[in-house]
């Protein structure tokens, strides 16, 4: 590979990990506003794979052409464009890349989609952070949760989950996490009290929150969203990321992004103090990002799966 050539995970066909391939592309110039990223660590998502086993293109075989995945990373800027004079090459950053393509050696990332990356983390820390933690304060905003409230996290011991836990925390809120037996000690040590989720979830959640629950944020998508309403009193106080078939009981589907440097002013300190932190379940060389999403599709995870570009 030579330095003009970047490379990229891409599927020409929808389906599992198997039709993963990296490609060999020109690398991308910056345009207005952004700069490029020599990528050093790329967070992988749910959402990754269900847009590549085709679930928001019902019907049809295969994309228009060759997609690609990812869309959070830490790297170093290697090239700015026109108006991202407040960045320099060699900077270290995190954040968000400007398309679905952060599973590459290089990517291009909005000048204001990006923070510096604190030295104290290493690359694959910084790339487990901008989405889940993103996604965790945007949500926890959505639902207007305050201190001495009480939340309850479906999928507490996943990515998002993990987040949402601990900034509630800091909030001043009571947080209930479901998770499998394996993850309860865990979300103990986070500050949540843990319940399996299952059958007869509601009552064990009634258990631990006699006064009842303020708000839900569901990041499990396992049909759980009538018990949530159940449990909240109303379909307003549950907000999901992971359930598609949300707006037939009323519930929003969170998906409005807030800028990745509002969101880190108020959360990169309470990481960089060790109030924080972001698990990360496994690391894979971008040769083995198959496997990757094998380990993602299993589900079971403690915090993030990384891929390493560099």
């Amino acid at each position: 590979m030579t330095a003009s050539i970047a490379r990229r995970l891409q599927h020409a066909v929808y389906g599992g990990p198997e039709v993963l391939e990296l490609a060999e592309l020109p690398l991308p110039e910056p345009g207005p506003g952004q700069v490029r990223v020599r990528i050093h660590a790329a967070g992988v998502n749910g959402l990754d794979s269900k847009m590549r086993q085709g679930l928001f293109a019902p019907g049809q075989a295969a994309p228009a052409e060759p997609a690609s995945l990812g869309i959070e990373m830490a790297g170093v800027i290697d090239a700015l464009g026109p108006g991202a004079s407040e960045w320099s090459i060699g900077r270290a950053v995190l954040g968000r890349t400007a398309a679905l393509d952060a599973i590459a050696t290089h990517a291009l990332a909005p000048a204001d989609a990006i923070v510096a990356k604190p030295d104290a983390l290493t690359f694959e820390q910084a790339a487990a952070l901008p989405i889940a933690t993103e996604t965790a304060y945007r949500t926890l905003r959505q639902l207007g949760l305050r201190a001495g409230q009480t939340l309850l996290v479906h999928a507490a011991a996943g990515g998002v989950g993990i987040m949402a836990v601990q900034i509630a925390r800091t909030w001043g809120a009571t947080v209930i996490g479901t998770a499998s037996e394996a993850n309860h000690a865990f979300l103990r040590e986070i500050g949540a009290t843990p319940v399996t989720y299952g059958d007869g979830l509601a009552e064990r959640v009634r258990a631990v929150a006699p006064r009842g629950v303020d708000a839900v944020l569901d990041g499990s998508g396992r049909d759980v969203l009538p018990l949530s309403i159940e449990l909240t009193g109303n379909p307003a106080k549950v907000i999901t990321i992971a359930d598609l078939d949300s707006a037939r009981h009323g519930v929003h589907f969170s998906t409005e992004a807030l800028p990745i440097p509002h969101v880190m002013a108020e959360v990169l300190p309470l990481i960089e103090s060790g109030r924080i932190r972001m698990p990360v379940e496994a690391v894979f060389p971008l040769e083995k990002a198959p496997d990757a999403y094998r380990r993602l599709d299993l589900g079971h995870l403690r915090g993030k799966i990384v891929i390493t570009t560099a």
